[in-house]
């Protein structure tokens, strides 16, 4: 373990002992974002996903307990989970475990494809049918659902974070709505709970296992308030699309990742990286 943990690194490091080592050095982050792995089978290279649910689950509860030593009092841990159709409570029960540490102040849907018919899909000149569009890893069941959505939970100490809403905001559909009431004085609104962020398409098998898109941690860093991170923190770093974002936005990062192979990706990735192509 190095003796001073230094921002815009990642850590070939177990994350408890790198999130201690941090609170050794009283270092405080403003954002956590991550997506752990889900105990749902995965195959990584070095961890072990299926492991006995109370074990999996206090070691989500151990990562939750020693995070928030580290942040900051308005400080937001954003944390991606989903699971699969035979286990739609693995999320759920790891959010139970962080309650005790956390208040849930945000529940966002991350919305990997949908279908819209054209009927539903508004006013636009260039919908002339029904859209689909985004991916998701078809299952073959005639029992559940293909899954095309995870969950992204903002965990806060209060509850009373404020956030930079508009800094993902959309425009409005119906422009009539932009001064009718105080709110609504630009053409511009929340953006709701519910993120579409669609998978990049590639041809070519992808080198972990549950990456998310690097479009994923920059929305969570804009809606927190970029103007107010002083340091990101992501103690499940897999490739880098954490530490991608935070160089895309300009914030400094730190994170942890057990497997050497995917280091070696994330900082190929962050040397390629420009403000205007990145990329994993």
């Amino acid at each position: 373990m190095p003796k001073t943990l230094k921002k815009n690194t990642i850590y070939q490091m177990d994350c408890l002992k790198g999130i201690k080592a941090m609170q050794k050095q009283s270092m405080l982050v403003e954002v956590i974002v991550t997506s752990p792995p889900y105990n749902i089978g995965k195959e990584y290279q070095t961890y072990n996903d299926v492991r006995p649910r109370d074990e999996y689950l206090e070691w989500m509860e151990s990562v939750a307990k020693e995070s928030q030593q580290i942040m900051t009092e308005e400080g937001s841990f954003f944390l991606n989970v989903g699971g699969k159709p035979s286990d739609h409570w693995i999320a759920l029960d790891i959010a139970a475990r962080f309650r005790k540490y956390f208040v849930m102040q945000n529940v966002i849907h991350w919305i990997k494809s949908i279908a819209i018919p054209q009927e539903d899909a508004g006013k636009y000149p260039n919908i002339t049918g029904d859209i689909s569009v985004g991916h998701y890893k078809p299952i073959n069941s005639n029992r559940y659902l293909n899954s095309c959505h995870e969950y992204i939970f903002q965990f806060t100490k209060t509850g009373e974070t404020p956030l930079d809403k508009l800094a993902i905001g959309v425009p409005y559909q119906d422009k009539s709505n932009i001064g009718r009431w105080k709110a609504a004085q630009q053409d511009i609104h929340d953006r709701g709970n519910t993120w579409f962020i669609p998978y990049e398409t590639i041809q070519k098998s992808r080198p972990h296992p549950t990456v998310f898109p690097i479009k994923l941690p920059e929305m969570c860093l804009k809606l927190h308030g970029v103007q107010s991170i002083n340091l990101v923190m992501d103690p499940f770093m897999g490739i880098g699309s954490t530490a991608l974002a935070c160089k895309k936005m300009g914030v400094p990062y730190i994170g942890f990742e057990i497997d050497p192979s995917y280091i070696d990706i994330a900082k190929k990735c962050l040397i390629k990286s420009t403000q205007e192509t990145l990329r994993c």
